[in-house]
């Protein structure tokens, strides 16, 4: 054990920047910009729109967002994912809408192509 190597895997596709129409998640810099300019985010929201920016068009349940972002050992109530979903929506602007409910489900990222 002692002579495995120590460093974590190579960065891959899932560290590169994601573009969707005018907005862009780094995860690298947790940087992200919409009509080029930076969107200050907390943790808990930049890991949430990073999340939906891995596979855009893809519904995520509460549930799954909040075992991706908090943790799978964390309890409470799922409905905590949606006040922040407001408060990213909010910080959005203009892109808002690109933080869809699917009625009964959950979330996705959709496309913005304004």
């Amino acid at each position: 054990m002692l002579r495995r190597p120590r460093t974590g895997p190579p960065a891959g596709d899932h560290d590169a920047a994601r573009t969707i129409g005018r907005l862009v998640v780094d995860p690298r810099s947790r940087r992200v910009l919409f009509d080029g300019e930076e969107v200050p985010l907390t943790r808990i929201e930049f890991d949430l729109l990073d999340a939906l920016a891995a596979k855009p068009s893809m519904v995520f349940s509460r549930r799954m967002l909040r075992d991706l972002v908090w943790g799978e050992d964390w309890y409470g109530d799922d409905h905590v994912v949606d006040v922040h979903v407001a408060n990213l929506r909010k910080k959005l602007g203009d892109g808002r809408h690109l933080v869809e409910t699917v009625r009964g489900i959950g979330y996705r990222l959709g496309t913005d192509t304004a």
